[in-house]
């Protein structure tokens, strides 16, 4: 009885266990970013939506699909340009899952298969162009290659996003070309960059040495003036001296003239005075030499109107002298005759010339 009872409690526990186990594989979790499809007995009976789910277990499974945008890396492959240039070319497709049951039913890897058509289609659109053209248009490769995909893969449930060429990278005597062409390329640009440097050098040096030439050109036409200027004051100052020194000896040259006149004629008087005759007789009034005595000794005549006063009107008592008036004239007239006739002699006129004055 007792190996019956423990037996019987063995085969309860194993049945209970069985039962947990068997509840426990209906038990389904589904995430937030994932859509879970129930199949039962080969048969699609409905999606799950994320929770915590019960399904009936052993005959009903559940498949689990990620809605989330997905990166696929596309992997390098060699292609031939339309100018028969091999290159490397890779990329990268963005795709989303937007009908669980066509990418699950339709397709039996929607990865692999959207990865595969990638290359294929890549390698298509890559062999229409030239190699120039694959360098420098990407975005062309990228929307082409877009196209191709969304539009093949909306059969299979999946939304491609975006496509992006990482990297195209020709291979061989093409790579080395182009490296000598890009060198060549910086080399020229910097050939040019120099050029224009040497220019700009060559255009401010010139400018410089323009302003600097205008500058001294400035400076010498200033110091001609300056020095012309210089000149013409020079002459005209001393030609003004020169009329000046004219305008005075014209007023005084007749004056001058005739005390030169009287001069040598006492001279004469003197010479004949010393000489051994007894007797003198005079060629021309002896009033004529008193007159012209006196005016050597400081009088002098009346003269026109047009030579007299008004000619010298202006000048200074310095160059003219004092000009005695016609009482005064009379006066010294009468007292050199008497200096005459007392029997002076012309040396002791001019000593006292001053005494007369």
């Amino acid at each position: 009885m007792v190996l019956e009872e423990i037996a019987s409690n063995l085969i309860t526990i194993f049945l209970i266990l069985v039962v947990i186990y068997i509840m426990s594989r209906g038990v389904v979790i589904v995430q937030p970013y994932e859509q879970g499809l129930q199949i039962r007995l080969g048969k699609y009976i409905g999606r799950l939506n994320p929770g915590f789910r019960w399904v009936v277990p052993i005959i009903t499974t559940v498949e689990k699909l990620d809605l989330r945008t997905q990166v696929m890396d596309v992997p390098s492959q060699e292609v031939i340009t339309k100018d028969n240039s091999p290159t490397n070319v890779d990329a990268i497709v963005y795709t989303r899952v937007v009908d669980p049951e066509k990418a699950f039913f339709e397709v039996s890897n929607y990865r692999m298969a959207t990865v595969a058509l990638a290359q294929t289609s890549l390698r298509g659109i890559i062999g229409d162009m030239e190699l120039d053209e694959v360098l420098y248009n990407r975005d062309l490769i990228n929307t082409k290659l877009r196209d191709i995909l969304d539009r093949e893969t909306d059969q299979w449930g999946v939304k491609v996003e975006r496509v992006e060429i990482k990297e195209v990278d020709p291979v061989g005597v093409v790579k080395q070309a182009m490296t000598e062409q890009t060198a060549a390329e910086r080399e020229r640009r910097a050939a040019i960059l120099r050029a224009e440097g040497d220019k700009r050098s060559a255009i401010l040096r010139a400018e410089g040495e323009r302003q600097s030439m205008i500058l001294q050109a400035e400076g010498e036409r200033q110091s001609k003036v300056l020095r012309a200027e210089g000149e013409r004051l020079s002459k005209i100052l001393q030609a003004q001296g020169e009329a000046q020194g004219l305008r005075i000896l014209s007023l005084g040259s007749r004056p001058l003239d005739k005390k030169a006149i009287t001069v040598l004629s006492l001279d004469a008087l003197k010479q004949m005075a010393e000489g051994q005759a007894t007797k003198i007789i005079f060629p021309f009034e002896i009033s004529s030499l008193v007159k012209q005595s006196a005016k050597f000794l400081g009088a002098t005549e009346e003269m026109p109107e047009e030579e007299g006063t008004e000619a010298v009107e202006g000048l200074d008592e310095t160059i003219l002298g004092e000009i005695p008036s016609p009482e005064e004239v009379d006066i010294l007239l009468r007292q050199l005759e008497e200096k005459i006739e007392e029997g002076e002699s012309i040396e002791e006129l001019k000593s006292g010339k001053k005494g007369l004055d």
